[in-house]
């Protein structure tokens, strides 16, 4: 029990604390810049994933015309995954503003209407949205530039996750964490994960497209076998507002979670540092630990518990710490205007949506489908 308590706090700690501390100390000696080019304008097809958007659709299509690309360098295209309403009558209606629609047969899923766009896409370069990301005007250029580096496989916006009043929720300081540790990544080596809702990667690291597995980390993954790395860009933002349900934002976590959880065991020759080296410690640690928190948590917490028959001084004020830690996380009303307690009630939210996942996972579940979130 004694080794079980330390061992579950070590991870713990090394996982949200270690691991970064240790990029840090590695970009001293390890730095890789990006040679972006402002100027440097591909032939690019931006991919816009819908399925039953006829509340927000035409908000999107405005942002998306509002651009600033060379218009004959960029396609624009609205994938339908088979929508029941009038989303794809709005979205024909601007086809002679230069969108275009690709309506899949049936429905499959957000990763399906992806592949079925990238089959017809004309461009070098794959940009993916979705509905509920506003973007910069200078989104598309920003991260464009980056793929003037030939190691350069796939590109990650930065979250931007505000309330409707335009203030930072209680996930903002979580969200800032990982937009952190993504920079770490970047300088070293390379990105261990990116944002779905907004990102770009060469079209050559799109031709495996599984559609049971999330593309942002498919197309990660691709770069790395394909010998390319992936990158964090500050300046290319993906702006989106908080989902005002928080039982359909758990839902969204335990979804995305169980199909992450699918796509690192598809291919688990990637954790192997004999064949990826910097890469795998990277993914050892940013995702498979970090996924495997709450198995730690409970291990400490079991482990703790019987320590305390020991009757050592150490132990009884970590239990009690720990139970005041749950304690706070529970008390949801005093969130509301108090960033520093906010973080416990996320903190254990995450990790109860990363158990749930995994039971889900090992249940059989894949989450192919998707209904929209109302934001």
């Amino acid at each position: 029990m004694l080794a079980l308590f330390w061992t579950s706090v070590t991870l713990i700690i090394y996982t949200y604390l270690g691991y970064p501390l240790i990029l840090m100390a590695l970009s001293r000696f390890r730095s890789r810049t990006v040679e972006a080019e402002k100027d440097y304008f591909p032939p690019v097809t931006l991919i816009v994933t819908v399925f039953n958007e006829e509340q927000r659709l035409k908000k999107k299509i405005a942002n998306t015309l509002e651009l600033d690309y060379p218009r004959d360098r960029l396609e624009i295209v609205f994938a339908s995954d088979a929508s029941t309403d009038t989303t794809d009558d709005i979205i024909r209606s601007y086809g002679d503003k230069g969108i275009k629609l690709v309506r899949t047969s049936h429905r499959g899923g957000k990763e399906n209407a992806q592949k079925c766009a990238i089959e017809q896409a004309q461009g070098d370069i794959m940009v993916f949205s979705d509905v509920a990301t506003m973007l910069d005007k200078n989104g598309i250029k920003s991260i464009v530039a980056n793929f003037a580096d030939q190691g350069v496989g796939c590109v990650s916006s930065e979250d931007r996750f505000i309330n409707p009043d335009g203030a930072i929720s209680g996930e903002g300081a979580y969200v800032k964490y990982e937009m952190w540790l993504r920079s770490l990544e970047s300088r070293v080596n390379s990105v261990v994960g990116m944002s779905g809702s907004f990102f770009a990667a060469r079209k050559e690291v799109c031709r495996n497209w599984p559609t049971n597995i999330p593309s942002d980390f498919n197309t990660l993954l691709n770069s790395i076998r394909s010998g390319f790395r992936g990158i964090s860009d500050p300046l290319s933002l993906g702006i989106y507002s908080n989902i005002k349900d928080e039982k359909k934002e758990f839902d969204r976590k335990v979804r995305t979670i169980t199909r992450g959880i699918s796509a690192l065991f598809a291919d688990t020759s990637l954790m192997n540092p004999a064949a990826y080296g910097l890469f795998s410690w990277q993914l050892i640690s940013h995702k498979l630990l970090r996924w495997c928190v709450p198995w730690f948590l409970a291990a400490a917490f079991a482990a703790n518990l019987f320590l305390i028959s020991s009757g050592k001084l150490k132990y009884v004020f970590s239990f009690i710490m720990q139970l005041s830690f749950y304690a706070l996380a529970l008390q949801k009303n005093l969130h509301k205007n108090r960033s520093l307690i906010k973080i416990p009630h996320y903190f254990v939210q995450v990790n109860w949506a990363i158990a749930v996942a995994w039971v889900k996972f090992l249940k059989g579940e894949r989450f192919v489908t998707w209904t929209p979130s109302k934001r």
